[in-house]
């Protein structure tokens, strides 16, 4: 059994951080998916991502069919849309600054794939590392291991167990999927073993088996107070 410690005051602010980026996130979301809705009623559609509403709020001023009560409503969204931007940015302007003042945040973006909001996540989130005797159980209490069905002697290993915090898990398989995305890419840069996984496995696959060991580097470089080392990302990874 592992027991938690209690939280300073300090860093319970710290997650509040995160807790409220990720208020503000599903938000921008909801905003966003109904005003693509509402819009669509009235034959106004536009691309998937943030970057493009801009350019259907402008469609929106300029349609003169709507009438006039859509019109205000429109208006309505798009201020709600703006402040819930604004927002954000301060939030994560304060997360990236406590980023910066927090020395082992600051190493691990040394990692590829782990960029500022990962790695404060990570230090504010995951219990003591030394918790852990290995980074492999580190990266099972993050639900980044396959759930094991053996039985008779047979190896058999199903998807990954989704333990843990979704959000920590969230994060380094995304950061792990921005790593694939430029080993998949034609000037095919990433580590030796992600690449060849890559012929073998679905994008998807190798970015789990990335994240497992961004996980494991993590918790090494948190436990030893060590700086990352790149030849350790092109050693063959374990099974994930």
């Amino acid at each position: 059994m592992r027991f938690v410690p209690v939280k300073t005051a300090e860093q319970q602010a710290a997650l509040m951080l995160l807790g409220i980026r990720e208020r503000l996130i599903a938000r921008r979301i909801q905003l966003s998916n109904m005003i693509r809705g509402h819009a669509a009623e009235f034959g106004l559609v536009a691309a998937k991502g943030t970057d493009k509403l801009p350019a259907l709020f402008a469609a929106v001023a300029g349609d003169a069919s709507l009438p006039d009560l859509a019109r205000d409503l429109f208006k309505l969204l798009e201020r709600e849309y703006e402040q819930s931007q604004v927002e954000l940015k301060v939030v994560e302007a304060k997360l990236k600054a406590w980023h910066r003042a927090d020395e082992m945040s600051r190493r691990l973006t040394q990692v590829p794939g782990i960029g500022p909001v990962t790695a404060a996540a990570l230090v504010m989130k995951a219990p003591d590392p030394h918790a852990f005797r290995s980074g492999r159980l580190f990266a099972a209490w993050l639900g980044l291991t396959p759930k094991d069905h053996s039985t008779g002697g047979k190896l058999r290993l199903g998807k990954i167990t989704r333990a843990g915090d979704e959000i920590l898990r969230s994060l380094l398989v995304v950061g792990a999927t921005s790593v694939v995305k430029v080993a998949k890419g034609p000037e095919r840069r990433g580590p030796r073993w992600l690449i060849e996984l890559l012929k073998r496995k679905s994008p998807k696959l190798a970015a789990v088996a990335l994240a497992n060991k961004m996980a494991r580097i993590a918790w090494k470089l948190m436990t030893t107070g060590e700086k990352y080392d790149s030849t350790r990302l092109n050693a063959a990874p374990q099974a994930a």
